[in-house]
């Protein structure tokens, strides 16, 4: 039973990980272009802040 119960814990975890390889870059184009269609009241504090300042005023990149 124990093996089971692992098993299934890796392989959420692996399904975890390939979600989060496909979400864009955070400031790059088509993350910006993600988040213009994305609701504002679902956006988080540091959407906000990446927003503002990758795709509005375009800071470069340290």
């Amino acid at each position: 039973m124990r093996a089971t119960g692992l098993a299934k814990w890796g392989a959420a975890a692996a399904l975890l990980a390939l979600a989060a390889a496909c979400e864009p870059e955070v400031g790059s184009d088509e993350w910006c272009a993600g988040m213009e269609e994305k609701p504002k009241g679902e956006w988080t504090l540091n959407e906000t802040a990446e927003f503002t300042k990758n795709c509005i005023i375009k800071m470069p990149k340290e």
